[in-house]
């Protein structure tokens, strides 16, 4: 017999009547905002499916642009994220794809994040029911995570040892890993490997994982 969460049942703690189209694009904006990693200029945000046909009245904008500052789905100032993200100097916009793809997910948001400092990270985010999501593209690599883990997200090139390096710092740390799996372009290209853990993982080791020559970008996503 499957496991029940509460969460299953009663639905999650969330601003807005939907925990699809508000909670879950909370979520997805939450963490596409951890993952750009820097002080915003802009986002572009791009609905499919059903969040493109109903994200004004759900208010999934206002949640998704919420996540992006920070906010939690129960955070009442996601009501106020445009005023909040104009007051921050962050320009944002809202468009609507038309899909003719039957493999993207109807609740779909990709998201496009410039940093003042001029990098630019895209993330595609899937609300999947209950509040919960996947994270299944970082800058047009395909990946899946859930973000209900500690996960370690590192851009490198791909080549032999980084995988030995990130493993060797989190085990003589005493991390324990879930989760593995290594995403990449293609042979000695770009990649990600993503690691999620059921603890804590100490953010003092992000240094280390820095310090391999092929690793160009670290993100920490905590719970």
């Amino acid at each position: 017999m499957a496991n029940i969460s509460v969460f299953d049942v009663i639905g999650p703690a969330m601003v807005g009547p939907s925990s699809s189209h508000t909670a879950g694009a909370a979520t997805i904006g939450y963490l596409a905002g951890r993952l750009a990693g820097g002080d915003l200029s802009e986002v572009v945000f791009t609905l499919h499916g059903s969040f493109a046909s109903t994200y004004l009245g759900h208010g999934t904008d206002r949640a998704l642009l919420g996540g992006v500052l920070g906010f939690a789905p129960d955070d009442l100032r996601i009501r106020e994220s445009f005023a909040i993200a104009k007051q921050r100097g962050i320009a944002f916009r809202f468009e609507t794809a038309e899909d003719d793809d039957p493999d993207i997910h109807p609740n779909t948001a990709d998201i496009r994040m410039t940093c003042r400092n001029g990098r630019v990270r895209t993330v595609r985010g899937v609300s999947v029911g209950g509040g919960k999501v996947r994270i299944v593209r970082i800058d047009g690599i395909h990946v899946r995570f859930s973000g209900e883990y500690e996960t370690l997200v590192v851009l490198h090139r791909d080549m032999p040892g980084v995988v030995a390096h990130v493993t060797g710092i989190l085990s003589a740390a005493g991390v324990n890993i879930a989760y593995m799996r290594l995403y990449r372009e293609q042979k000695s290209e770009k990649a990600y490997l993503i690691v999620e853990s059921d603890e804590k993982i100490p953010p003092e080791l992000i240094d280390r994982v820095r310090e391999h020559p092929a690793v160009s970008d670290t993100m920490l996503l905590e719970v």
